[in-house]
């Protein structure tokens, strides 16, 4: 009996409307949850690309009344995220809808649980933290990799201690993710890139972590497939809408998979990066990918040997050892294809930085879910490898 409690499984996701022209169906979502007034959530970089304007065009047909907050940094911070809760709720909106990448809609997500809890972001840090329920959420990702749009993470950045917290809750998956693959055409090969191998990230952390079943499997599975056919001829062909299509489903089932499978060591030491030195995620996340599964396979040797076999790697009657050998070289060829070469040296990063960085990622919730147990020398010794 206690086996199969154990092996019990829950499965999160939003309403998605996934394809060309999703975007411009919000006027009626928003109509539908009884929106007087909506918060747009955004940033500059977003505007100036022209999405938000289609959003915009959809609230006025349906005759809804909006207010724009776009103060959003490429790693939200809690003082934005306090600043729009006290705009959200000083304007009188009742529902919010994120136009952006992972920051705005991360965001988003902070302003709907403070507007409703009135409490400090950082508060809600950890999972499960969250009480009253948060306005209905619209999301509208431009990118094809973060799956904020799907997950149930809201990663805010506190510029204090220099760490990124992770909220972790039912209440923050959206209500409703329009995936629209258009919106992703105005990013540059580095961001589809770094969004690309990101979704990859997800797919295989989700496909070993100790929470995956057969709900997340397929989906990790199928996102791994899809990056590693595509990804390198859309960073090629960066107006190639079918390419785009390819990727933002890559994206979607890799959300899928990590909201609710959870992730691993990557993400736990990519956060602590992330907050620490301010960089791009997805960026942190390929450059310690390989790394990370090299010391995680011994620990999962079944499923890296599905995840190789994924890639196209000839897995019959090769040993454990010659597999993770190519497993980690075929990803280092991905990203190398893709322009991804960068070392965690050449981002800023010091041996001095390191013991700081591993204490920090230890006390990320991802790392609950890692295969492979971990104490500060084991994290340390991969942030160096990584140098």
């Amino acid at each position: 009996m206690s086996d199969s409690i154990s092996n019990l499984r829950k499965f999160v996701a939003p309403e998605i409307i996934f394809g060309v022209g999703a975007r411009k169906t919000v006027g009626n979502f928003a109509r539908n949850f009884g929106a007087q007034r909506v918060l747009i959530v955004t940033d500059p970089g977003v505007i100036a690309a022209g999405w938000v304007a289609d959003v915009q065009d959809s609230l006025q047909e349906m005759d809804i009344d909006y207010r724009i907050f776009s103060a959003v940094s490429p790693n939200p911070r809690a003082e934005e995220v306090m600043a729009g809760a006290a705009f959200y709720n000083e304007e009188g909106c009742n529902l919010i809808v994120a136009v952006g990448g992972g920051s705005p809609m991360d965001c988003a997500k902070g302003i709907g649980i403070v507007s409703a809890n009135r409490q400090h972001i950082l508060t809600f840090e950890g999972v499960d933290r969250i009480h009253s329920p948060i306005p209905p959420l619209i999301f509208i990702p431009t990118t094809a990799g973060t799956s904020a749009d799907v997950s149930q993470f809201a990663i805010i950045s506190d510029q204090d201690s220099r760490m990124k917290i992770s909220i972790i809750s039912k209440a923050v998956v959206p209500d409703v993710s329009l995936i629209d693959p258009e919106t992703t055409l105005t990013m540059t090969p580095f961001l589809t890139a770094c969004t690309g191998i990101d979704a990859m990230v997800h797919a295989i952390e989700a496909f070993v972590s100790t929470a995956s079943g057969p709900l997340t499997d397929m989906h990790a599975l199928e996102a791994i497939r899809l990056v590693s056919g595509n990804l390198p001829a859309l960073v090629d062909n960066p107006a190639d809408i079918a390419l785009r299509e390819q990727l933002m489903l890559a994206s979607l089932k890799a959300g899928l998979a990590f909201s609710n499978a959870i992730l691993g060591a990557v993400h736990a030491m990519s956060h602590s990066l992330g907050g620490y030195l301010d960089l791009p995620h997805g960026l942190c996340n390929a450059i310690l990918v390989e790394r990370v599964i090299d010391y995680n396979y011994s620990h999962a040797e079944d499923r890296f040997r599905v995840v190789a076999d994924t890639l196209g790697i000839q897995t019959k009657g090769r040993s454990n050892a010659q597999l993770r050998r190519q497993l980690v070289d075929n990803i280092s060829q991905l990203k190398a294809r893709v322009g991804l070469t960068q070392s965690l040296g050449q981002s800023g990063v010091s041996l001095a930085d390191i013991p700081e960085l591993s204490g920090k990622a230890l006390t990320d919730p991802c790392i609950l879910t890692n295969p492979r147990k971990s104490n500060q020398r084991d994290v340390e010794v991969v942030y160096e490898e990584a140098l």
